[in-house]
C-alpha cells in the first residue's frame, strides 16, 4: 500500500494484488447469486410436499428473492460496520459467510432450511459495497471510474460462470458413476454448492495473505453507528426524494421499470423451460439452462466489452436506451414460443436478443444517469446511491411477481396461460422504452467512463 498526496488528501494506493482480490471477492459473489438459478427450480421441486405442488413458482420467487433483499437490508449495516473497524476484516466475515450458507443450502432437505440458508447468505454477504469503499479509499479521482470497472467486469464474469457451474454440477449421480451411493446422489445440488464454498474458501485465504486494509485507524469513524432502522429510513428519503427531482427521476424510473421487467424472468424462465413439451415447455435439464444463462452472460459481456463504445459515440446513450429496451422486450416476450423441435436455435437467438438488449441498457443508463446528474448540479454519491437502492427494491419485487403470476396463470387456458409472466416483462420494457422518450437532452461530448457488466 502506498500513500500519495492528492489535493491536499491523503490516498493509500492499492497494489494490483489487492485489486485483483476485490474483483475475487465481487466474482465469487455474483457466482453464488447465479449459481442457484439452473437448479432453483428443481430443487423447489424435490423439496415440495405432496399437494402444495401449485405453489412451487412461489416458492421460487421467494428463494430467488431473499438472497436480493437480504444484501439490500443489510449492506448499509456492513458498510457503517466497515467504516469503524475496517474494509478487510468485514470482507472476511462475507467470505466466511458465504462459505457456510452455500454449503447449508446444498444440504437443505426443506424449503424452510433453503430458504434461511438463502437469506443468511445475503445477510452476511455486504461485500460489494464494501469492495466498493475499498476501492473509494485506495484510488485517485483520475483512477475511480477505471477501478470501479472492476466491479462491473467482476459483475459480468460471475453472473456467467455461476449459472454454467450450477447447471453443468447439478444431480451429478445421474451423470458420472461414481457419484452413485454417495452424499451428491441423496442431495443432489450439493456438488455446485460446495464449489461456491471452495472458491470463497480461497478468496479468504488470498484476502488473508495479501489483502493490506485501507483504511487508516485515524480516519474511521469513532462515534457510534447510525441505528439500522435510522439507516433504511434515510435510505428510502434519499431515494424518494431523488424519484422526486427533475431529469434525474426520469432515468431512475427507466431503470427500475427495466429491471423490475427483466427480473421477472429469472423466476420463471426455468419454470418454463424444465415442463414437459406436452404443456408447452422444453423439458430442458439444469445443465441446459445453465448454459443459456453463461450464453446471455458472454453475450453481455463481449457487448459492453467490443460495441457499446462505437454506439455510444454514433448514436449518444439517451437514444440507445429505448431502442436497448424495446430489444430487450421482444427477446423477453418470444422466450414461451420456442418450438421445443428446434429449441436450441429458438434459444439462441432469443437469448442473443436479450444480452444485447440488457448489455447495451446497462452502461448507457448509468453514463446517462451520470451526465444528468452533473449537468443538473445534482451529488453523484447521493444520484448513484438512490438507483442503487431504487434498483435492489426491483430486483426483489420482480422474481417475487414472477413467481406470484406463473402460480396464478401457469395452469390455465390461454390468455392467462404460462405465457403472462413473459408478457409482463414485454410490458415492462415497452413502458420503459416510452418514458425514456422524455429524456432530456444534454450533452455527451464529454468522456465518461462506465463498468461493464452492470448488474440487471
Amino acid at each position: 500500500m502506498v500513500e500519495s498526496a492528492t489535493s491536499g488528501m491523503t490516498v493509500r494506493d492499492a497494489s494490483k494484488g489487492a485489486l485483483f482480490v476485490l474483483f475475487l471477492v465481487t466474482m465469487i459473489d455474483k457466482i453464488g447469486f447465479g449459481i442457484v438459478i439452473p437448479f432453483l427450480t428443481y430443487l423447489v421441486e424435490d423439496l415440495t410436499p405432496e399437494g402444495q405442488t401449485a405453489n412451487i413458482g412461489l416458492w421460487v420467487g421467494l428463494l430467488m428473492t431473499s438472497y436480493s433483499a437480504a444484501q439490500f437490508l443489510f449492506s448499509p449495516f456492513w458498510g457503517s460496520v466497515s467504516d469503524r473497524i475496517g474494509r478487510r476484516p468485514v470482507l472476511m466475515v462475507g467470505l466466511v459467510g458465504n462459505t457456510v450458507f452455500f454449503t447449508m443450502f446444498g444440504l437443505a432437505n426443506t424449503l424452510i432450511i433453503a430458504f434461511v440458508a438463502r437469506f443468511m447468505a445475503g445477510v452476511f454477504n455486504g461485500n460489494i459495497a464494501v469492495a466498493r469503499a475499498y476501492i473509494g479509499d485506495v484510488s485517485t479521482p483520475q483512477q475511480l471510474a477505471t477501478r470501479m470497472g472492476i466491479i462491473g467486469a467482476a459483475f459480468g464474469l460471475g453472473f456467467t460462470f455461476g449459472p454454467f457451474i450450477g447447471g453443468e454440477l447439478s444431480d451429478p449421480a445421474a451423470r458420472w458413476g461414481w457419484f452413485v451411493g454417495t452424499i451428491f446422489e441423496t442431495h443432489p445440488y450439493l456438488l455446485p454448492c460446495l464449489v461456491a464454498s471452495v472458491l470463497s474458501v480461497f478468496s479468504l485465504v488470498i484476502a488473508y495473505r495479501s489483502l493490506p486494509e485501507s483504511l487508516p485507524i485515524e480516519s474511521r469513524t469513532q462515534k457510534e453507528s447510525v441505528p439500522w432502522l435510522t439507516n433504511m429510513a434515510n435510505i428510502m428519503k434519499s431515494s424518494v426524494s431523488m424519484l422526486r427531482a427533475p431529469s434525474v427521476s426520469l432515468v431512475i424510473w427507466v431503470s427500475m421499470l427495466f429491471t423490475f421487467g427483466f427480473t421477472i424472468m429469472h423466476a420463471v424462465f426455468i419454470l418454463y423451460t424444465e415442463m414437459a413439451p406436452e404443456n408447452g415447455g422444453l423439458a430442458f435439464s439444469e445443465a441446459d439452462n445453465g448454459r443459456v444463462f453463461a450464453m446471455i452472460g458472454i453475450t453481455g459481456i463481449l457487448t459492453q466489452g467490443l460495441f457499446i463504445g462505437p454506439l455510444t459515440r454514433k448514436f449518444g446513450s439517451r437514444n440507445l436506451i429505448p431502442l436497448a429496451s424495446i430489444l430487450t422486450g421482444i427477446g423477453l416476450v418470444l422466450i414461451p414460443y420456442t418450438e421445443a423441435e428446434s429449441s436450441w436455435f429458438h434459444i439462441l437467438i432469443v437469448s442473443v436478443i436479450i444480452a444485447l438488449g440488457n448489455g447495451i441498457f446497462q452502461p448507457s443508463s448509468s453514463s446517462f444517469l451520470t451526465r444528468v446528474a452533473k449537468s443538473n448540479g445534482y451529488e453523484l454519491g447521493v444520484v448513484m446511491g438512490a438507483q442503487e437502492s431504487l434498483g435492489a427494491f426491483a430486483r426483489i419485487l420482480g422474481p417475487l411477481t414472477g413467481g406470484l403470476v406463473w402460480t396464478l396463470t401457469a395452469s390455465r387456458e390461454w390468455p392467462l396461460d404460462y405465457h403472462t409472466a413473459f408478457h409482463i416483462c414485454g410490458l415492462m420494457m415497452l413502458l420503459a422504452a416510452l418514458l425514456s422518450l422524455r429524456l432530456p437532452h444534454v450533452d455527451e461530448g464529454s468522456d465518461i467512463s462506465t463498468g461493464i457488466g452492470e448488474e440487471s
